[in-house]
């Protein structure tokens, strides 16, 4: 039995399968990973979460370097990886998504069992008020007038995108409910995520610790390869897909 065959071996006879995702499931549909060279990331400096609520020039920086961002990714649509994924749910062989992306793919392939730990790139909402909406007139007014939004509910402008900043504590109520997915499952599986970004990373590392089988399939090799059962360094979309073929033949 090759690798592939032994991988869908095991997703066949789960009992629970939690799959944790990262930049990588993403890269295939025209999102670039914004850590690697030449993202954007590595050519502007950091805004951290409290120069944004304390400082006018802090939030004009946020707002030049998210524009850019979000047109890499508005338009973006699920790839084969993320159809798979939908499919795995809808058939039952899938117990639900944790994410440290803020494209909302996965939900637009029809997953509806995600856990966003980074939040959601597509909403903008007010850090004074709570208020949320659609990022993209937004986007839209600041690339016309590289001007400050301000909230239409509570008049302020320290509206951000619905993510988390560097500072910015992850959302309690993802993070502890993933961390009980990761508990409770007998299959993590590790999608494109190079794993050093804690503590998102310590998710599939609670899972192998807690008995699970740890699958993890990426590019370039992580800090966890030594733990896990399986380890695959290819690309995702075909993999997933022979993953599924092999899957389908076993039904």
């Amino acid at each position: 039995m090759n690798l592939l065959a032994e991988v869908a071996d095991r997703l066949s006879k789960s009992r629970q399968t939690v799959v944790f995702t990262g930049a990588g499931i993403s890269t295939e549909s025209g999102i670039p990973d914004f850590r690697s060279p030449g993202g954007v990331w590595t050519k502007y400096r950091t805004v951290e979460y409290g120069e944004f609520m304390s400082s006018v020039d802090g939030r004009l920086e946020y707002w030049r370097q998210k524009c850019e961002a979000h047109r890499e990714f508005a338009d973006s649509e699920p790839n084969l990886g993320h159809q798979i994924l939908a499919k795995w749910e809808q058939q039952g062989k899938l117990h639900g998504v944790v994410t440290q992306n803020i494209d909302e793919l996965h939900q637009l392939a029809g997953n509806q069992n995600v856990l966003e730990l980074h939040g959601t790139a597509r909403r903008i909402k007010c850090q004074d008020c709570g208020f949320m909406d659609n990022a993209d007139a937004y986007v839209d007014a600041f690339l016309a007038n590289q001007e400050l939004p301000t909230c239409p509910t509570c008049g302020q402008d320290r509206l951000k995108h619905a993510t988390v900043s560097f500072g910015q504590s992850l959302p309690a109520d993802a993070l502890y409910k993933a961390f009980d997915w990761a508990k409770s499952c007998d299959v993590m599986l590790s999608l494109g995520s190079s794993l050093v970004v804690t503590p998102a990373a310590d998710i599939p590392r609670t899972a192998k610790r807690h008995g699970a089988t740890l699958i993890i399939i990426n590019r370039d090799p992580t800090p966890l390869d030594s733990m896990a059962n399986y380890v695959i360094n290819e690309p995702l979309g075909k993999t997933l897909a022979a993953i599924d073929a092999a899957l389908t033949e076993r039904t």
